[in-house]
């Protein structure tokens, strides 16, 4: 069992606020955490995919009331959103007896839908967390795990698996699942095979910018329909858009996001690349690459911690600007090489925005300045240094 980063954390807040939502792409952990959660407290688990505990809350309000003094786990919970104006009720009526914390634990599958739905109907009363797969501070820090994870993703069953083969195995079935019974689930009427074009072209895009005319044309649909597709695949949690840093510099900025899927397995796997021989000789290997860090680095980053990207016409870039609470921003350029050196368009960015702190995240493992205010350091090593300043 990998202790998950996000533990202590929950506990915390559900003994601060009545409900918390706990949101994840499928097979991240949610269940498996909610219920080490579970033992830790007087608890029930009821699972909205199942018949079973379905009906428990054929009257929900009735059925929950006689739980008000136990932590109710609700799984799937994008499954019954008649069930939101109910635990608000119940929420007040617990706080009137007294209780004002550690009331629901919810877990969903998809953020900005149930993001609203809890949104309206909870207001004040609820708070939000994201459960990634396992990131560089949950698993071992040695280049070989390091490799491991950025091969395989961060998925538990993917990670862990017995071999490289048996993973490339769970992840494919894991894409073919998701669109052939996930993604319907929540009312979008899209062919799996369309879909699955779809996303292996943003796989072969990886942290390229989004041109959703391009896509489009290379799907054989129109721009409206491309849009809607990269808009399921960032609500399922699958896919990142990182907006571009606008400032006023005097420079012409780059308006468009990257995109990135999420997890550097499934990019992987929608590219059929089963181990590491094949990933280093395969085209996608440098953006492969620059996208795990980039997720690695937004998963362990303070809570207020925002992401984008800098690119200028002229050519000044910066692979992950990280704006703090405060102003503060963090520059990252992102090298595979052992012996990194910043590009000029790095420099010349640093220039026109004066990060705080300048940092080149390689595969090497020791740490080292380089001048001009630059540190090199490593994967965990920036990791921990995100993981301390929220500290």
């Amino acid at each position: 069992m990998i202790e998950r980063r996000l533990n202590s954390i929950l506990n915390q807040r559900l003994d601060d606020v009545p409900a918390v939502v706990l949101i994840g792409p499928r097979q991240a952990g949610k269940t498996t955490l909610a219920l080490g959660v579970a033992r830790q407290r007087e608890a029930i688990y009821l699972d909205l995919e199942s018949e079973q505990d379905r009906a428990k809350l054929a009257e929900p309000e009735l059925y929950l009331a006689d739980h008000l003094d136990k932590l109710v786990i609700l799984d799937e919970i994008h499954r019954a959103p008649g069930l939101f104006p109910v635990l608000r009720g119940l929420i007040d009526r617990a706080r009137r007896q007294g209780a004002d914390h550690g009331l629901y634990l919810l877990l969903g599958s998809a953020s900005l839908d149930l993001l609203r739905q809890s949104g309206e109907t909870l207001a004040g009363r609820v708070s939000y967390m994201e459960l990634e797969p396992f990131d560089v501070s949950e698993t071992q820090r040695t280049a070989v795990e390091r490799d491991r994870l950025w091969l395989r993703g961060g998925f538990p069953e993917s990670f862990l698996a017995s071999s490289d083969a048996r993973s490339l195995r769970w992840r494919q079935d894991f894409i073919r699942s998701y669109l052939e019974r996930d993604i319907p689930q929540f009312g979008r009427r899209i062919a799996a095979e369309t879909l699955r074009r779809f996303w292996v072209m943003l796989a072969h895009h990886q942290a390229g910018l989004l041109n959703v005319a391009q896509l489009a044309r290379n799907l054989g649909v129109d721009a409206k329909t491309a849009a809607a597709y990269i808009d399921l695949l960032v609500d399922l949690l699958l896919v990142r858009r990182l907006p571009p840093w606008h400032a006023n510099v005097g420079k012409r900025l780059v308006k468009s996001p990257k995109v990135y899927v999420r997890d550097s397995g499934l990019v992987h796997a929608l590219l059929a690349i089963g181990d590491k021989e094949t990933l280093l000789s395969h085209p996608v290997v440098g953006a492969s690459g620059e996208g795990f860090v980039v997720e690695q680095l937004l998963a362990v980053a303070p809570e207020g911690v925002e992401g984008y990207f800098y690119r200028t016409s002229g050519g000044a870039e910066i692979d992950l600007l990280l704006s703090f609470p405060g102003g503060d921003l963090w520059a990252v350029e992102i090298k595979r090489s052992l012996s990194p050196r910043p590009e000029r368009g790095f420099h010349s960015a640093c220039a026109d925005l004066r990060p705080a702190r300048r940092f080149v995240v390689y595969a090497g493992e020791e740490s080292y300045p380089l001048g001009d205010g630059i540190q090199v350091v490593s994967l965990p090593g920036m990791a921990g240094l995100l993981t301390g300043a929220a500290l």
